[in-house]
């Protein structure tokens, strides 16, 4: 059946939710915050200071209090898959906006038009915070690696990494199976292999092709005729040929096995991974850098049709090749950047192809003594890693003094600023806090140097902010403002909540007593 809860009740559950959230996460604020452990049903129990795993974890056997938080986990989880970094930022405003609102429409004031007041502030905010926005230097990236991960070694590597792609989607973070971590740099396209056949492997973890000819074609091959004008060249030239299509009849495939082993030929079939726009997207990819056409059909099949690659690796699952740079790669790229401006899906896609095409991509093999380790290390490096590549793109002073310096500037001219300007205290207030120091007498000083001073947790001292490492990528930061305000305002213009109410079997009871 199901159950209707409102007015006084509604809000203590409310912030019985915020509380058990916020309260949680927020204690891993900042360079010194907390870990938190937390079981897993299949794996051993794992240690973690992320904000957004910790959220996701976080549950009540209240149902009210459970429905509320799946609600109130909204904001971090939107600030993650929006720019992977600051959840645990989001939920200490969410908690101090909430708590203040709340205050204030027990006082009989308007809901909605207390939510129109937290919207014009944040957009006055949002404007500053921009103005203070300044583009990285290199050391900087590296400075915003280390804080992100709250480990030296950690936003090294990363920074490191990401300046040689200088693109998050050509990178790639896994838990390796060693002890220390390692990157593996990959210098050209790669791709599923999708072989025919694993005998085209003949018995080899990988093949190695120098100089090999490749044909691409948008069609199946069914009939070993369709290509035996250029297989007789090949036998005649003695030349390694790589085949790429949509897909092989097994007398296709049979056939090509066959001629490979009566006249030591080196002939591979790969399927073109993906499906509709991804897999012609690749073959586009590949016709640049082979510099040749694309075959749309077998009878076209001609040996002028081929194109080359300078060296190319081929196992069971990934096909890598090199190729040397030309104006068709180059007029590809072009076409590429313009497509990635002028759509918001499959980006991640595009910039993953154009990166393989400029730069090529690297794996981050996280090291760790045991599993527990290795896991909570990947995620403090894919926290970096998102972290550097939101701020290549701009970055303010970070440990909460950016949103400190904006509340000190900000007029309580109605009840949407007044909590915001509250609210956006707390990220420096939390991080002194998990420190350990007395907060209100660095706030203070912080203050009375007109904010052009912040205190770094790791060296316990005062910087200049102009030269200071400590700071925050301007997407993050606008990012946690504008999703606690999001979900704040929801729960603060909620009025009920229904939800299923089951009744237990009422023979249920004396069965587990019989037993």
């Amino acid at each position: 059946m199901k159950k209707v809860v409102n007015g006084e009740e509604l809000y203590q559950k409310m912030q019985e939710a915020v509380s058990l959230l916020c309260g949680t996460v927020k204690k891993t604020l900042g360079p010194q915050g907390n870990n938190i452990i937390i079981d897993h049903s299949n794996f051993s129990p794992f240690i973690t200071n992320d904000g957004v795993t910790i959220a996701e974890n976080i549950e009540s056997d209240d149902a009210v209090v459970n429905t509320i938080l799946e609600l109130a986990k909204e904001a971090s989880l939107n600030t993650n898959d929006k720019v992977g970094d600051g959840t645990t930022t989001t939920l200490v405003l969410l908690e101090s906006i909430f708590n203040q609102g709340l205050k204030i429409i027990n006082k009989k004031v308007s809901a909605i038009v207390l939510k129109k007041e937290l919207n014009e502030a944040m957009l006055d905010i949002i404007t500053r915070i921009n103005q203070l926005s300044k583009v990285p230097e290199r050391d900087e990236l590296v400075a915003i690696a280390k804080v992100s991960s709250n480990d030296e070694e950690i936003g090294q590597i990363v920074s490191d990494v990401y300046l040689n792609i200088l693109n998050k989607e050509g990178i790639t973070i896994k838990e390796g199976e060693e002890e220390n971590t390692r990157v593996n740099y990959l210098k050209g396209y790669s791709m599923d292999s999708n072989l025919a056949s694993p005998y085209f492997l003949a018995g080899l973890k990988e093949q190695r092709l120098a100089n090999v000819q490749i044909l691409i074609g948008d069609f199946i091959l069914t009939d070993i005729e369709e290509i035996a004008s250029l297989i007789n060249i090949l036998i005649k030239n003695k030349k390694s040929l790589v085949i790429i299509a949509n897909d092989y009849s097994a007398e296709f495939i049979q056939s090509i096995l066959e001629i490979n082993t009566n006249y030591d030929l080196k002939v591979f079939l790969l399927k073109t991974p993906e499906y509709g726009f991804r897999q012609q997207s690749i073959l586009a990819d590949l016709g640049a850098i082979a510099n040749c056409e694309i075959v749309h059909a077998p009878n076209a099949i001609q040996y002028n049709n081929l194109g080359q690659i300078d060296n190319m690796v081929i196992s069971n699952e990934k096909c890598n090749m090199d190729f040397k740079y030309n104006d068709k790669i180059k007029r590809h790229i072009l076409r590429l950047n313009e497509n990635i401006k002028n759509t918001n899906t499959e980006q991640d896609f595009i910039a993953k192809r154009i990166t393989m095409l400029e730069s090529g991509t690297a794996e981050i093999l996280v090291g760790g003594i045991t599993t527990t380790e290795r896991r909570e290390k990947r995620m403090r490096f894919e926290d970096a890693l998102c972290s550097v590549n939101l701020a290549a793109k701009g970055v303010v002073p970070g440990g909460g003094i950016t949103l400190a310096k904006i509340a000190d500037q900000l007029s309580a001219s109605n009840d949407g600023f007044h909590i915001l300007k509250e609210a956006l205290k707390e990220p420096l207030k939390q991080i002194l806090i998990n420190a350990g120091l007395n907060d209100i007498d660095i706030n203070t000083k912080i203050k009375n140097n007109n904010f052009n001073r912040l205190f770094n947790i790791n060296t316990n001292q005062y910087e200049e902010i102009e030269k200071t490492r400590v700071l925050d990528a301007t997407d993050v930061v606008l990012n946690s403002l504008k999703n606690a305000v999001s979900i704040a305002s929801i729960l603060l213009t909620t009025s009920s909540v229904v939800i299923n109410e089951y009744k237990a079997n009422s023979n249920s009871q004396n069965i587990y007593e019989e037993l």
